[in-house]
């Protein structure tokens, strides 16, 4: 007999859910922030299954992933059909049948060039770096040995280069994204899930506020933002490094900085360094 299908995907507190307390499945701190940071990039698409108590019976992973971004509450599905024993078994049944299934390694290959040269970024994929090299060598392996390297000529650049809003490079084990650090979402996009210990920082100095194209508007407001969303981002004993440059009028240096470290000590940030050179820590 075919159970029903699920009527509705009801929105849970964490507080609500428990995890299975004899779950075999394991997630390392590094899979968690790759559900993270896949959250982050393509937003809830699974929900979390549930018991009709709150017991988890698939999600453990994505249920760790949302109290690591501080989500309050999750998408789930309540299985309220399946009996004890049913519910024990599908905790198993929902990760090793997903494992059974195999890869299409040409078609695979095929799809991760594409993506690659649209600049998105693999990490997000779920394979590993020794993986991805191995995908992402060149699909035409037609080596007549002559020895001829044009594989490994840089093409001329385009007459003007450009990255859009949006487009994260992965350069070996570091992340650039093309964003606005006063954005959380941003930040998290490219933490991933990561947390850091040291941020280097270098706003436009104090006479630098209005540019030709415009400028910024308040820079206070635009540094008050970029060390909000850093706070999220890093370490309880994390750093802070600013370089800025001293203005000066009639003989003194102006501390065009001091509103936003008075904003940064009442989060809790405390100040070392020295004049012109102000290095905030937890």
């Amino acid at each position: 007999m075919l159970h029903r299908l699920p009527d509705t995907v009801e929105h849970w507190p964490l507080d609500r859910l428990r995890p299975y307390a004899r779950n075999p499945r394991t997630h390392s701190d590094e899979q968690v922030a790759q559900i993270a940071a896949s959250i982050v990039e393509f937003g809830w698409t699974n929900p979390v299954l549930v018991a009709g108590d709150g017991t988890v019976i698939a999600g453990h992973g994505r249920l760790d992933a949302a109290r690591r971004l501080g989500l309050d509450a999750v998408p789930v599905v309540v299985l309220d059909h399946l009996s004890e024993a049913q519910r024990r078994a599908y905790v198993i049944a929902d990760n090793k049948l997903a494992l059974n299934a195999g890869w299409n390694e040409e078609l695979l290959a095929t799809e991760l060039h594409a993506l690659n040269g649209d600049g998105f970024d693999l990490a997000l994929t779920g394979f590993d770096e020794e993986e991805l090299d191995r995908l992402l060598a060149p699909l035409d392996d037609d080596d007549n040995g002559d020895g001829d390297a044009d594989g490994d000529v840089a093409p001329d650049p385009p007459r003007n280069p450009v990255t859009r809003p949006g487009d994260l490079w992965c350069l070996g084990s570091h992340r650039l994204l093309c964003g606005d650090s006063t954005n959380a979402e941003d930040v998290a996009r490219v933490m991933a899930g990561a947390r850091a210990s040291l941020l280097f920082t270098s706003p436009p100095y104090g006479n630098q506020r209005d540019y030709t194209t415009g400028g910024i508007g308040d820079w206070d407001a635009l540094m008050h933002g970029v060390f909000a969303c850093a706070a999220d981002a890093m370490t309880d004993d994390g750093q802070v490094l600013v370089n800025l440059g001293l203005v000066h009028r009639d003989n003194e240096w102006q501390p065009y900085w001091q509103s936003w470290l008075d904003r940064m000590r009442e989060q809790g940030w405390r100040r070392f360094g020295c004049p012109g050179d102000p290095t905030p820590g937890r």
